[in-house]
């Protein structure tokens, strides 16, 4: 039975549900910037590092290893920074990529039944 997984990002963490075999399980990885404070060097300095958002994607994309079929959704540009970052560090990854989707804050059930209604609609479709 194929493995999917649902990818709830945006720019203060990214949340990956798992649906095997019928249950669901759920990781949060959290942005750095968001949880290390870096004062800025100087007036109109960035205060997050150069390499937080590789980082952040890059965990957020281990999150994924051995899924079949990956659901990225999010409210903000994030969604589709994350997807390039698949495209030029992860490729076997974003091929497994079956859609990206707007979709703002939503509770755990209604990530879950988001994902569970766009697999069931793409299972059906072969």
């Amino acid at each position: 039975m194929p493995t999917h997984a649902v990818v709830w990002i945006d720019h203060k963490a990214g949340r990956t549900f798992h649906r095997p075999a019928g249950t669901t399980d759920e990781t949060t990885v959290e942005a750095p910037q968001h949880h290390v404070h870096r004062p800025p060097k100087g007036r109109g300095e960035p205060r997050e590092h150069p390499d937080d958002a590789r980082r952040f994607f890059t965990s957020v994309a281990r999150t994924l290893d051995g899924v079949d079929a990956i659901l990225i959704l999010g409210p903000s540009t994030a969604k589709h920074e994350f997807s390039r970052h698949l495209h030029e560090h992860a490729p076997l990854l974003e091929s497994r990529v079956v859609g990206i989707e707007a979709a703002d804050h939503l509770t755990d059930g209604q990530i879950v039944a988001k994902a569970r209604q766009h697999f069931l609609a793409s299972d059906r479709m072969g």
